[in-house]
């Protein structure tokens, strides 16, 4: 993706943060946003790497293939900064990479980072467990929480939204736009209903209703009206719209193209 200015970085990314942690990580929305920035530079790319998470032992998860980058990066050692090149891990999205820095940080070797419940002592602790070794990584990510206001984001992650009442009992899934979050999915029947107008809307759609069933682009799709929202197959929006759905079964997460 191209450059962006800081705030629209932290605003693209703010959703897909707080997904995560409303899915129990153990990072705080505030420290995971900093560490984006001051691992990135600000910039995304499609690698989805945001972290500097390393290859490492090469053991493939749920959301991690085996696939890499190799690339320039720097480490302090003995305290210079030393050049060197390094293979990174390439992740299908942001949210893959995200919930793959979890399962690092769920290792014995981060108990102090997931023991940490504030900004500021879980960006000490990230760098007392090793996560990086450059020693001003926890005041580099102060400061940027603390320029940009990022703790609002910690505060936004504790408002819950409640199922669907008629689809109470599906499974929520996440749905994936360009590698980010987007919506909530419900999974039931084998259909994944998705709010028509949200994801439509975000894809170029015009969504309307006729009285008894969703329009999308005039098209009477399969519908389902709860609280006020109407909610369509997601296939049968992606096929009015072109669009291409992929079912990561192992993720459980759809990602729109």
């Amino acid at each position: 993706m191209a450059q962006m200015t800081r705030k629209q970085f932290f605003e693209l990314l703010a959703p897909t943060v707080i997904r995560i942690w409303q899915e129990g990580s153990p990072m705080l929305p505030s420290v995971r946003l900093a560490q984006n920035l001051l691992e990135t530079g600000g910039v995304i790319h499609d690698w989805y790497n945001l972290g500097g998470i390393k290859v490492g032992s090469g053991q493939r998860n749920a959301y991690w293939h085996g696939e890499a980058v190799v690339k320039g990066t720097w480490e302090v050692v003995d305290g210079r900064n030393e050049t060197t090149r390094a293979a990174f891990r390439a992740y299908k999205s942001v949210y893959h990479f995200y919930k793959d820095l979890d399962i690092l940080l769920g290792t014995p070797r981060y108990e102090r980072v997931r023991q940490a419940l504030t900004p500021e002592k879980q960006a000490d602790m990230l760098y007392a467990c090793g996560y990086a070794t450059d020693p001003s990584y926890p005041s580099k990510l102060k400061a940027i929480i603390n320029q940009y206001g990022l703790k609002k984001v910690d505060a936004e992650g504790t408002k819950l939204f409640p199922m669907p009442e008629k689809l109470k009992d599906a499974e929520r899934i996440t749905v994936l736009n360009k590698g980010l979050f987007l919506s909530s999915g419900y999974l039931t029947g084998g259909s994944t209903w998705i709010p028509a107008r949200l994801v439509g809307e975000a894809h170029g759609g015009e969504i309307d209703w006729n009285g008894t069933q969703v329009t999308i682009n005039s098209i009477a799709v399969e519908s389902l009206l709860s609280e006020a929202t109407g909610y369509v197959p997601i296939r049968a929006l992606a096929a009015v719209l072109g669009l291409k759905v992929t079912w990561d079964q192992v993720a459980r997460v759809i990602l729109l193209v």
